[in-house]
């Protein structure tokens, strides 16, 4: 009998990372992919991204639907809720013999608390990582605490995946799972791009990515858009913020400015292959998302990285950090601009889902009796 391991994903952004890992899962004979798709997939705010799941050829085998339409404190708080009953019902129905979760987000360590009292085994994605501007950094090490097994993205964060008591021997480094995505997926031209994005392909253009600063607030996309106003002679290409509390102020704030500029434009999700390929021919991206720190840099483009909310994060040299205020963005916009490498790799080779799936055929499917390891 095929072991079933269940996936769980709630954004477009943790999708494109785990789509490989699903791959190699799905045409494996000793193995039965479940997927869970929850979150901003099942949203039409956010471009209801379920449908790129489906196109890819997966078959979603449930939809818990948990968001409420709201970015407020309360109502985070409450879409777990929501989440922790609706993972209840589904992990019932579906049976699974092991969970995976990838990084930090609230519909995770929802997902987490359900499989932990179910005693569900837990593989864990991208641990050991610090974001002190965000409260997902906390998120992150609880769902560690409850997971069995780590796969972590470089040797730091497995020491620090032990360091919070994880036994070694089920901590292994392999890399950062979007770096084979690069590697893996035929990128397009930028005159490929440009006209499916309905864009002059002889302008420069800058990518922006801009998530609240949930330790924090939201406010500091209004200093941003003020200091972008400034580059009237390039494309600015948006993307949606992520649905914590904020995102929608962030949103809204976009919206207003790409009313006001002709030269700016605002996509719900443009999917991983138009995402990768806008990095590989942009001037720099810019803005606070993960991606610009790990992904990015394989790609050889610049990250200017605003604000907090990716402090404590490991990032090679080609990453520009900038305090929100006007300053502080335009010299880092004119020092990415005038970057020209090294682009240090330091998020593994790019092989990582096989690494991973080679692990994970040699656990037990039952959860294991965890024991503090103490350095």
């Amino acid at each position: 009998m095929r072991r079933k391991i269940c996936v769980v994903t709630g954004t477009r952004a943790e999708y494109g990372l785990l789509y490989w890992l699903m791959k190699e899962i799905q045409k494996d004979e000793e193995l039965e992919l479940q997927i869970v798709a929850t979150g901003m997939h099942l949203s039409p705010e956010f471009g209801l991204t379920y449908n790129q799941i489906e196109e890819d050829e997966f078959r979603i085998d449930e939809k818990v639907e948990m968001l409420l339409s709201s970015d407020t404190k309360v109502g985070v708080a409450k879409s777990m809720g929501l989440a922790t009953i609706g993972f209840a019902d589904a992990f019932e129905r579906l049976q699974p013999d092991i969970l995976v979760i990838l990084g930090d987000r609230f519909e995770m360590l929802a997902a987490a608390q359900t499989a932990l009292i179910r005693q569900l085994p837990i593989v864990h994605l991208h641990g050991g990582e610090l974001t002190f501007g965000a409260y997902d950094d906390s998120i992150r090490h609880s769902i560690t605490k409850m997971a069995c097994w780590h796969f972590v993205s470089t040797e730091s964060h497995r020491k620090r995946v032990i360091q919070l008591g994880e036994q070694p021997e089920h901590v292994w480094n392999v890399g950062a799972l979007g770096i084979e995505n690069i590697l893996k997926i035929p990128l397009l031209s930028k005159a490929e791009l440009c006209a499916e994005l309905k864009l002059d392909d002889s302008l420069p253009y800058f990518l922006f990515t801009y998530h609240p600063e949930t330790n924090g607030n939201a406010n500091g996309i209004y200093t941003l858009l003020s200091a972008l106003n400034q580059y009237s002679n390039v494309h600015l290409i948006f993307t949606k913020a992520n649905a914590d509390n904020g995102g929608r102020t962030i949103n809204e704030a976009i919206e207003q400015f790409v009313l006001k500029n002709p030269n700016a434009y605002l996509f719900e999700s443009l999917g991983q292959l138009r995402y990768l390929s806008a990095v590989k021919h942009a001037e720099l991206v810019i803005g606070n998302s993960s991606s610009g720190l790990i992904e990015v840099p394989y790609l050889h483009t610049p990250t200017v990285n605003c604000g907090d909310r990716q402090l404590g994060r490991d990032c090679p040299s080609s990453v520009i950090h900038t305090s929100i205020d006007e300053l502080s963005i335009f010299e880092a916009i004119e020092t990415a601009q005038k970057f020209q490498g090294p682009y240090e790799q330091i998020f593994g080779d790019g092989d990582v889902s096989k690494k991973i799936i080679k692990q994970i055929k040699k656990f037990p499917s039952q959860s294991i009796q965890k024991e503090f390891y103490d350095l």
